[in-house]
């Protein structure tokens, strides 16, 4: 499928919207021009003891303010609470101090947790834009002991998991709690300049109690989509280095996996051990450019995937990424389409990354060789998945360039080829914030595609080379009160991005949406409500309708943070040449009852496709359970999941899983942890026309003892095993693995 109109349409639009961009773009994010002058920030000789309790004679040269805001569930209203943030450097480092006061110690809300899992107790957070570009920053937060939790933000983007090596402490005070932090250099991206640095800048506390509030710096005006550009501008970091920024870190992994290939009757095999050497380095050779390079790098399975139920499900599951050699600077290659999918790559044998910001540009590419090709063939109904017999070189390019600070354009490239197979996308997209309330982003890709001979007969897939298009056209404005949006996807039929996450292709996607939100007041109840109302429908290339729905939203936020949710639809659905109008209907519910529990409800419901027999049918989805955490150190969830359908000639499936997990903190370096995860699937075989059994079910334990020193520096022992069972048999242990893993981060 070549160019046509409608292609043409996104160019003139792509065009116009960055030639009016261009034209009226300030190109300067001098905080003077905006009348914000930056506060200057004091360089220190000293060297702190990160003990959290900010009784060094250096911190009284720190520059210090106070987060005088509630910004949510308050508008800009007197925080409640009283929070000082102190801030200073020395050569190689960077100091942040808080003193967060309350009224009533007793009620912090304090656990021992893993790193990154302590968002729903109290804690404290420095928001850095480092390239002060108003679009990227670091986000460190601690908890009152000390736990870590860390990420990325983008505003185009959102969060994006991240793990730098940073130090933190806090410590308990009789007037409430405060915090140390230590951020080396080496582990942030900033201007390659020895002049003072301007960065935007921005601290935060979370105080959950009855409802969870959050306290900033400066009022946040609800009706701008642009955080960064209201953020606080702080001045200094001239001439500070990152040191050699020089990260080394050697992995030794040991696994042995004993195996029963014989079910039910048969032994079971001892494996013979792994023993697998990797390694991971990464060289930041300016403050703002950065190398990385893998050899035969550790995969192993120390987090499991969250299961999800898989029957009548047509198209592939979107797992989350990972593995630390993929997370590192993921947000530079994401993009508002899935292009760019690390978990594509199965088992990398070597990679090769660059990733980096230069004034205005930002520069991102990789090169991975894989043993292992793993393909979605896609489809506007449905998608399948197969590996290849042959390893593959990956490479992703990615480039954007800011015009001022609120327009970015960019080029994307991956290319993913092997001995007889070949594909290729390659793009331009653009983030246009017309204004301070509207927002467009646009993106053009061609793919071309080239499949080796028994994909294309086991698939339908055309054969020899093939050419064809995607676009997309989003709108959206957003107030402190209403929203409206406006969505276009064009996938062509024989588009294919395989280094990215699309199942589905040869579709069209329109889409638009209202929404009114009303905030809290003083003497309400609620902390929010909204309401939503959304059309939307999807075509193929050939006009057949395959999704059409009318949907409603009501959410409410109130007390105990409760969230509740009522979602009615009209759908018509078509599949397989036939069309099915249904009604749905979702409800969740989700409380906080006090600082140690946590309790969620979710019903789905209403009409569906039998997608095996191509029928209408009627299907209830329960999805339940709760975490607990007694005392400071033991943490439990039990969940629980339930599918059922039934069609017009009887009831046809239940599927289940349930899950306890169960854990125990010793500080926040050190847990133990078990998993017990239970998943039945039960069938009318009468009523299939595949042929398959009336029973499936499977039982996934799993024992894990974790160290870690920093994200890199790290001990796993583990112990894991499956059991399977079918109409024919009871549950059989099929496998069972014990593994190891040291890593050591050597940071020079």
């Amino acid at each position: 499928m070549g160019i046509n109109i409608r292609y043409a349409g996104f160019i003139f639009t792509l065009a116009t919207l960055s030639g009016s961009a261009v034209a009226g773009a300030s190109t300067t994010t001098d905080p003077a021009a905006a009348g914000r002058t930056p506060y200057p920030i004091p360089r220190v000789d000293a060297r702190i003891d990160v003990d959290g309790t900010l009784d060094e004679a250096a911190w009284q040269r720190a520059w210090s303010t106070t987060l005088d805001y509630e910004v949510r569930p308050g508008e800009n209203t007197p925080a409640p609470i009283r929070t000082e943030v102190l801030i200073m450097y020395n050569a190689n480092r960077l100091y942040v101090g808080f003193r967060a006061w309350d009224p009533d110690p007793a009620a912090i809300r304090a656990h021992l947790t893993d790193r990154d899992q302590a968002w729903n107790d109290d804690w404290v957070g420095v928001v850095l834009d480092t390239f002060n570009d108003e679009r990227r920053d670091y986000l460190f937060v601690v908890n009152p002991m000390g736990v870590q939790m860390d990420q990325i933000e983008t505003e185009s983007n959102g969060q994006t998991p991240w793990d730098g090596i940073w130090k933190s402490a806090a410590t308990f005070t009789e007037w409430g709690w405060s915090v140390e932090i230590e951020i080396p250099f080496s582990t942030l991206r900033f201007q390659r300049s020895d002049e003072p640095q301007v960065w935007g800048f921005d601290a935060i506390r979370g105080y959950p109690r009855n409802v969870s509030a959050q306290m900033g710096t400066f009022p946040r005006d609800r009706s701008n989509n642009c955080y960064l550009c209201q953020a606080l501008k702080i001045e200094g970091f001239a001439g500070v280095s990152p040191g050699r920024n020089l990260e080394i870190v050697p992995t030794l992994t040991a696994t042995r996996t004993d195996q029963r290939d014989d079910l039910p009757d048969g032994p079971m095999v001892n494996g013979d051990p792994d023993v697998q050497f990797g390694l991971t380095a990464r060289w930041g050779f300016t403050p703002n450019m950065t190398v990385s390079a893998t050899l035969n790098p550790d995969y192993s399975q120390v987090e499991a995937d969250a299961r999800e139920l898989a029957v009548n499900r047509p198209f592939a599951i979107f797992y989350p990424e990972k593995r630390p050699f993929f997370m590192e600077g993921a947000d530079y290659f994401e993009t508002t389409m899935d292009i760019v999918y690390t978990r594509m790559m199965r088992d990398p044998a070597w990679g090769l990354k660059l990733t980096g910001k230069e004034g205005s540009h930002t520069i991102g590419a990789y090169v991975v060789d894989d043993d292992v090709t793993n393909l979605i063939i896609p489809g506007s109904e449905s998608s399948s998945a197969t590996s290849l017999e042959e390893s593959t070189t990956a490479t992703v390019l990615r480039y954007k360039f800011d015009i001022g600070n609120r327009f970015t354009v960019g080029g994307l490239f991956t290319n993913r080829e092997g001995s007889s197979y070949l594909n290729r996308v390659a793009g331009v997209d653009g983030d246009l914030r017309l204004s301070a309330k509207d927002r467009v982003f646009i993106q053009l890709l061609s793919s071309s595609t080239r499949y080796p001979d028994t994909i294309v007969e086991n698939f339908d897939q055309p054969g020899g080379t093939f050419d064809d298009w995607a676009a997309e056209l989003y709108y959206t404005h957003e107030t402190r009160t209403w929203m409206w949006w406006a969505l276009l996807w064009d996938v062509g039929t024989d588009f294919r991005a395989d280094l990215g996450f699309m199942p589905q292709v040869d579709f069209q996607h329109r889409e638009a949406g209202l929404g009114y939100q009303w905030n809290q007041v003083d003497g309400s109840w609620y902390t929010r409500m909204d309401i939503k109302a959304k059309v939307a429908d999807t075509i193929d290339q050939t006009g057949f309708l395959l999704f059409h729905e009318d949907v409603v939203q009501f959410t409410i936020e109130g007390p105990l943070q409760s969230h509740s949710v009522v979602r009615p639809s009209r759908v018509r659905e078509g599949y397989n040449g036939q069309q099915f109008d249904f009604n749905r209907l979702k409800l969740h519910f989700c409380a906080k009852p006090n600082g140690d529990s946590h309790a969620w409800l979710n019903l789905n419901g209403g009409g569906q496709v039998d997608y095996v027999n191509t029928r209408p049918g009627d299907f209830i989805n329960i999805d339940a359970g709760f975490w607990y955490r007694l005392g400071r150190h033991f943490f439990i969830t039990p969940s629980y999941t339930r599918e059922s359908m039934d069609v017009a000639e009887g009831w046809l499936y239940t599927s289940t899983i349930g899950q306890m997990e169960a854990s125990w903190q010793f500080n926040p370096r050190c847990f133990v942890r078990a998993i017990l995860q239970h998943v039945e699937d039960r069938f009318n075989p009468d009523l299939y026309s595949d042929g398959r059994g009336a029973e499936y079910q499977n039982l996934f334990g799993q024992f894990l003892f974790s160290y870690k020193v920093n994200p890199s520096t790290v001990l796993f022992l583990g112990y894991s095993d499956n059991s399977l069972s079918n109409q024919n048999f009871g549950l059989t242990q099929v496998n069972r693995t014990i593994f190891a893993k040291v890593g050591y981060a050597w940071v020079l």
